[in-house]
């Protein structure tokens, strides 16, 4: 039983040890190498092990952590779309399907729920390090950094090695003075880049449509320029950009260019409903999204973080995170791998 846990957690790259008797666990992060507390070690290792009886042997020793390189692009599959697996059978498709990694949703109905983040946290990123996954990005709701629970769940997220995050949506009023919305939100944005910077994680705002903040990303921008290091920063969507600014998306993408650190992927169209034009959300390569020139500037700009692949069309409840589909889930899993083969091709083809 020893040898099964040595070798188990070789494999799971969270711990390193000399004898069993003389163990002290490290999880590697990008600005150091934080020692846990024996407890710690305790309750991760046990999460570690309670993956073993759903895993044959065998498919620990064939998942290894997938190599890359400075030209390659790093793809994680947003796990919203497998809310309805658990999470060892999540990380054994995502890893089938050639994903990188995972973009794990740490917020309510998620895959990880914020309060049960110190049990389950460990236990979904163990099973993605047995496949060979990495777990570099999660999306949360985390907007007040003033709440214990928002705080346990960014430092449990860096001491697994999760570098980059999503932090929640902020609200845009029309009924306030836009001066002061400016500077109730950056000083939102502000305690999130004290914590980020504390922890040495890399927070993000995605821009989205909608009533949330972000809807112009310029809005955004003004909000990130008033931010002083690279701890906070924009998580990039191209689609929601395009059905704001339309062609002219560039100018929104070069003003919060310096502060991408994660990207948001997927594809739309225009569509005709109850007489309005409104976007329909399609395949990638299906829509009016230019991903040729658009990887083009991020390999101009060298911009290459995370990428978190979205797919938001019709999968039988999968794109909105059912936790049960109506879709077999074999077809689900063929739309996804067909999305992934065409973001990494166009992007293997893209002239800086």
């Amino acid at each position: 039983m020893v040898h099964q846990k040595y070798i188990y957690l070789q494999h799971l790259q969270i711990f390193k040890a000399k004898t069993w008797n003389n163990l002290k666990i490290q999880i590697k992060m990008e600005k150091d190498i934080e020692y846990l507390s024996r407890r710690d070690f305790s309750r991760l290792s046990a999460t570690a092990l309670g993956v073993i009886p759903l895993m044959s042997l065998g498919n620990i020793l064939n998942y290894t952590p997938k190599a890359s390189t400075t030209n390659d692009i790093e793809v994680h599959l947003f796990s919203k779309h497998l809310q309805f697996l658990n999470y060892n059978d999540m990380s054994e498709a995502a890893a089938n399907l050639g994903f990188e990694g995972l973009d794990l949703t740490v917020r309510p109905e998620g895959h990880v729920l914020p309060e049960r983040a110190t049990d389950d946290l460990p236990h979904a990123v163990a099973a993605m390090k047995c496949f060979g996954l990495q777990s570099r990005i999660i999306t949360t709701n985390i907007t007040d950094t003033r709440h214990s629970e928002s705080k346990n769940v960014l430092k449990i997220a860096r001491n697994l090695g999760i570098t980059h995050y999503r932090a929640g949506w902020l609200k845009y009023s029309h009924d306030k003075d836009f001066s002061e919305q400016i500077e109730e939100h950056s000083k939102v944005f502000g305690s999130l880049e004290n914590i980020s910077e504390e922890l040495g994680l890399h927070g993000g705002y995605q821009n989205h449509v909608g009533s949330t903040l972000g809807l112009p990303i310029s809005y955004i921008y003004q909000l990130l320029k008033m931010t002083t290091t690279k701890y906070m920063g924009s998580q990039y969507d191209i689609r929601h950009a395009m059905v704001i600014d339309g062609d002219n998306w560039e100018i929104g993408f070069e003003q919060v260019r310096p502060y991408i650190n994660s990207i948001v992927i997927k594809d739309f169209k225009w569509g005709i409903k109850n007489g309005k034009k409104v976007p329909v959300n399609t395949p990638l390569g299906e829509g009016v999204v230019n991903f040729n020139r658009y990887f083009s500037l991020l390999k101009k700009y060298k911009i290459n973080v995370p990428v978190s692949l979205h797919l938001e069309y019709d999968l039988g409840g999968a794109e909105q995170g059912a936790p049960k589909i109506t879709m077999d889930k074999k077809e689900v899993f063929g739309q996804i791998k067909k999305d992934l083969t065409f973001l990494k091709e166009t992007w293997k083809r893209a002239e800086p």
